[in-house]
């Protein structure tokens, strides 16, 4: 891609805030069940090392409105992080994906059982909505956030994209249908996260607007680029029938409309009329660039 991004600005921002995330997540798990089993099944998926893209996005948001970053912020922002791993640990079942391994690591369900990976996906599933009611802002706020989030990862949004993509495994889906697909499975947890910065950050409806295109067009980038990445470079018959950006468009015609959405996001990023500063989020589109350090 020709754009650059100041990626500086994201490395630093990561730097600060990744540890008190995962120093929140890490302290907050502990004292969430007295079965010393469910904690330790929980703990180790959501400690296996993830990016922490999403609350980091809701953090974002914060420090483009001039929102002091607190401890419960924190916490609130990592709510999100509770449910995506719970996708993760269910998305691996033998029932669903059937995945041995997870970010290096064995599964959930290969180092617990079954049984036991499921019930730590419930665990993490419902404590993010306690993480999300259980704390000192407006009522509004809480009730808001919860129907964000419950309509993001519900019937409606996550669950759905994975109904989509299970039914659709043996099937090749049109380019409209891999778009529904993705905007449900991956594209409703962004979405939610940059809509709940702008609950906490109590920002205006217009501005809340543009954010929610920025948020579409981010989460169907983040697709793209994860396709182009898993491309293979010798195509089995496989390969080539999985629904992906670029079997639909090839290599360089996914190449072509990650750089316009890339460009949508910028655009909705340019509207926004009462942020201090879009250069922060503006830098977490250098997570799409090719050869970056």
């Amino acid at each position: 891609m020709l754009m650059k991004f100041n990626q500086k600005k994201l490395n630093r921002f990561q730097t600060e805030y990744i540890p008190k995330i995962d120093a929140v997540l890490s302290k907050e798990i502990k004292n969430s069940s007295n079965e010393n089993l469910l904690v330790n099944s929980m703990q180790y998926s959501l400690m296996a090392g993830g990016k922490r893209l999403r609350p980091l996005l809701v953090l974002a948001v914060l420090e483009s409105y001039g929102v002091k970053i607190t401890d419960e912020l924190i916490k609130i922002s990592c709510a999100v992080e509770l449910l995506h791993t719970y996708s993760l640990i269910h998305d691996d079942l033998p029932e669903m994906d059937n995945s041995d391994y997870r970010r290096g690591k064995l599964a959930n369900h290969k180092k617990f059982g079954d049984d036991i990976a499921v019930l730590a996906g419930d665990g993490l599933l419902t404590l993010a909505f306690s993480w999300l009611s259980d704390n000192s802002l407006l009522a509004s706020q809480r009730i808001k956030l919860v129907s964000l989030l419950s309509n993001a990862a519900g019937p409606k949004g996550m669950v759905e994209g994975q109904v989509i993509d299970v039914t659709s495994a043996e099937k090749t889906l049109d380019l409209v249908g891999l778009q529904t697909l993705d905007r449900k499975k991956t594209g409703e947890l962004f979405h939610y996260c940059i809509l709940a910065g702008s609950v906490l950050a109590k920002v205006d409806e217009a501005d809340q607007q543009s954010l929610s295109e920025f948020a579409w067009n981010f989460g169907i980038a983040f697709q793209i680029y994860d396709d182009i990445l898993d491309a293979p470079t010798d195509e089995t018959q496989e390969d080539i029938d999985k629904n992906t950006y670029v079997n639909f468009l090839g290599m360089q015609g996914a190449k072509t409309k990650l750089s316009e959405t890339v460009e949508n996001c910028i655009k909705e990023l340019e509207k926004l009329e009462n942020a201090q500063s879009i250069d922060l989020l503006k830098s977490f589109l250098s997570y799409f660039q090719f050869g970056k350090g």
